[in-house]
């Protein structure tokens, strides 16, 4: 089950291209209704801040948010969790790079994507990244070393920043 009205799971797209948030919160609550998990009301309303950003943001940017929307604002481990959650389920993805996170459009557990991320407007670009993991994983094993996690993030200026300069 894809979130997106299109398919593009081997193409570069914009994380926050084609959002449509409502049908994407509701395909959330029933991808965890399959699995046996619930989409609270505090999960829901992290994954729709994410999905509402104009660009990545990051946890204490979402404290914020949530401190003007909710009648008790959440505390730091609290979003933490729902944000482990969230990543979990294959909802958002989270760059380290930057120490913030976005939408995933393909929500799925395993999925592995490479991120574009541009330093001078914070647009970030996704794609799938099968194969350079799997030559990765190739690498590692050569050295009998075993690989938990990769995260595939690459810095610099997109092409509409570098026409501006």
């Amino acid at each position: 089950m894809s979130l997106c009205s299109h398919e593009h799971h081997d193409t570069l797209h914009g994380v926050h291209d084609h959002l449509n948030v409502e049908a994407r919160l509701s395909e959330a609550e029933s991808l965890c209704a399959s699995t046996g998990a619930r989409l609270t009301p505090l999960r829901k309303e992290v994954l729709e801040l994410i999905l509402n950003a104009s660009g990545p943001v990051g946890a204490y940017d979402l404290l914020a948010k949530m401190k003007g929307s909710s009648e008790r604002p959440a505390a730091p481990p609290t979003v933490y969790r729902t944000l482990d959650f969230l990543l979990g389920k294959g909802f958002i993805h989270r760059l380290t790079s930057i120490n913030a996170y976005i939408p995933c459009c393909h929500p799925r557990e395993g999925h592995q994507a490479a991120f574009l991320i541009c330093t001078e407007c914070n647009i970030v670009k996704e794609a799938s990244a099968q194969g350079l993991i799997q030559q990765l994983d190739q690498l590692a094993t050569s050295d009998h070393f075993n690989a938990r996690h990769s995260i595939i993030e690459i810095s610099g200026i997109c092409q509409q920043c570098s026409k501006k300069a």
